[in-house]
């Protein structure tokens, strides 16, 4: 009988069980990742409208209300045209320039048609 298949076996077996904790020690942004996902409703709200107006903020409205946004209207600005975008769960818009990938406005509400001044 050969020992070799079944010391292969058991290493596998060992490697993918302690495999997340040196994991995290060797790549600590996995970690960040992981409490940015616990991160509660308003301090999302708050890191978006803090980064509105910065390229990837539209990234990470999609990464924090990911199949939540329900799109209500179509309007002039930013770069050509501005898609609002209504998160019902939280009861806010977001007004989002897609050829920029950023949120140019957040507003508490269902808001339809932002101000010209806010969506440029």
């Amino acid at each position: 009988m050969k020992l070799s298949p079944l010391l292969t076996s058991v290493a596998l077996v060992g490697f993918l069980t302690v495999w997340d904790a040196p994991l995290k020690v060797i790549n600590p942004s996995l970690v960040q990742a992981s409490a940015a996902e616990e991160l509660s409703v308003a301090k999302k709200l708050d890191l978006l409208t803090k980064n509105k107006g910065q390229i990837g903020s539209g990234d990470q409205l999609r990464r924090f209300f990911f199949a939540d946004l329900d799109p209500i209207g179509i309007q002039v600005g930013g770069a050509g045209h501005v898609v609002n975008l209504y998160n019902k769960a939280n009861d806010v818009t977001f007004a989002y320039c897609s050829h920029y990938d950023v949120i140019v406005a957040v507003k508490k509400g269902k808001i339809t048609k932002f101000e010209p001044s806010e969506v440029k």
